[in-house]
């Protein structure tokens, strides 16, 4: 099981490059979203106040239209109305017969109930005259009759309800508008069904809902292509970086390949031009010695104090080679000293004059630190012997209240005109910033036609404390 849990989490471990593409698609990702979810919001909000100024629109005509029905239907009566006593029954029969007469449309027709809540008049729909309705109401429980008696006792307006359509018997939504005829106590109105309107209503909110959707995919469709893009961007920058990298990396491989060939063929041939030689005369020189000593010569002193001489002359060259490859005063005496011997022994191979100052370490350098500003210095005077041409080096090493610092000058050509040794040559000055950034150091490289300034900072971090003291921030070396 733990096994399993290990594996998993191995597998949902990003990579670098996984990480980084992530933090380049999510952010567009997310302002996607949020950018579609506030279009549609904003849509949707822009949508429902314009079907809803329609709705109120089309309802407005409707009910203009209701009360111009109404004014037509008394103008056919009133004259009747106008001339009659509240309880002239025929004028009541006669007016009751010109509303039944006047239907409209497929469902419009006039109702008349009185205020009791009996209906008088309903043409379409027989089976509610001479029956008394009070006290009904529709499915949503909108009182309907008792309303209706109640605004048109108030002289007449307009009441919105579900009612049966005449011509599905099915309940729909119904705008009607009623009047007061007070001497006779009748409500006498008309309704109109609002299904044309809704259904411009929902064929609008439908219209907007497909807008939105349709929003969607195109905001979709972009942060796609973008997500698309981006992720192919940063493959093919990937890909081309890894190839660079690659060849990079296979250049410098070659060049530490060569650069270690080189270094056992100079090694080599310092074994073999000078210990293999010395080694040889001191064989021969004690070989002659003796023969000499077999034959009782006097000379077999002389032949056996040359080849002491000569043994010397190995066991130098041998300790030579093994400062070169590692200064043992490097351990024991520390940087300044081992730098010291450097210099010299650089002044008495090449002649050119030297210059070197310092300050007492006392291995206040730890070692990665000390090997580092070695091979800086050996780096740097090599690149000098080699390429330089100059006449006169100068080598500081100090320390300070920020760390140590090491500063090599030369009177020399300077490093463009010899490119090769830096970073198109693969290692050089290369090697020598890579050893202080290794150390959170610096390396800082001036150079002209007057001569080169290198100099390298080690951090405070890498100097150690006196024996028997803490480190302290600050404390100069």
């Amino acid at each position: 099981m733990r096994a399993g849990v290990t594996r998993l989490r191995r597998a949902l471990r990003l990579s670098y490059g996984q990480k980084i593409y992530l933090l380049a698609t999510l952010p567009l990702v997310v302002a996607a979203a949020a950018i579609a979810v506030l279009v549609a919001n904003q849509s949707r909000a822009l949508a429902e106040r314009e079907i809803a100024g329609l709705e109120a629109q089309l309802i407005a005509v409707k009910k203009e239209e209701l009360r111009n029905y109404i004014s037509l239907a008394r103008t056919a009566f009133n004259a009747i109305y106008g001339n009659a006593l509240p309880d002239d029954e025929a004028a009541k029969t006669k007016v009751a017969q010109i509303l039944a007469a006047m239907i409209y449309g497929q469902d419009g027709y006039f109702f008349v109930y009185d205020y009791d809540g009996t209906n008088i008049v309903a043409p379409r729909q027989t089976w509610l005259i001479n029956r008394n309705w009070a006290g009904t109401t529709d499915a949503e429980g909108t009182p309907v009759v008792d309303e209706l008696i109640r605004i048109a006792r108030q002289g007449g307006g307009y009441h919105s309800y579900l009612w049966p359509k005449p011509s599905t018997g099915e309940p729909a939504q119904m705008v009607s508008y009623v009047v007061g005829l007070q001497d006779w106590r009748w409500a006498v109105g008309t309704g109109v069904f609002l299904d044309d309107v809704l259904g411009s209503v929902a064929a609008a909110r439908a219209e907007t809902e497909a807008r939105v959707r349709r929003t969607f995919q195109w905001i979709a469709a972009i942060a796609l292509g973008a997500v698309l893009f981006v992720f192919a961007s940063g493959m093919g920058i990937t890909i081309r970086e890894r190839r660079l990298a690659d060849a990079k990396l296979k250049k410098l491989t070659q060049r530490i390949i060569d650069t270690q060939e080189e270094e056992r063929g100079r090694v080599a041939r310092e074994l073999h031009d000078s210990i293999s030689q010395i080694l040889v005369g001191v064989r021969y020189t004690l070989d002659l010695a003796r023969r000499r000593l077999g034959l009782g010569d006097p000379r077999a002193e002389e032949s056996l104090s040359t080849g002491i001489e000569r043994l010397n002359g190995a066991i130098g060259e041998v300790r030579r080679i093994s400062r070169d490859l590692r200064p043992g005063v490097l351990d024991d005496l520390g940087l300044g000293p081992a730098l010291q011997s450097l210099v010299e022994e650089f002044g008495r191979r090449t002649g050119i004059r030297t210059e070197f100052e310092t300050v007492v370490f006392r291995n206040r350098l730890d070692q990665e630190a000390k090997i580092a500003l070695y091979r800086i210095a050996q780096e740097a005077l090599t690149n000098i012997e080699k390429h330089s041409g100059a006449t006169r080096i100068r080598l500081v090493v100090r320390g300070h209240k920020q760390g140590a610092m090491l500063r090599i000058e030369d009177d020399g050509c300077g490093i463009g005109a010899t490119r090769e040794d830096t970073a198109e040559g693969g290692l050089g000055l290369r090697n020598m910033a890579e050893r202080m950034e290794q150390l959170d150091g610096s390396l800082r490289v001036l150079s002209s036609s007057s001569g080169t300034v290198i100099e390298a900072q080690v951090p405070l971090s890498h100097m150690l404390p006196p024996a028997g003291q803490a480190p302290k921030t600050g404390t100069t070396a």
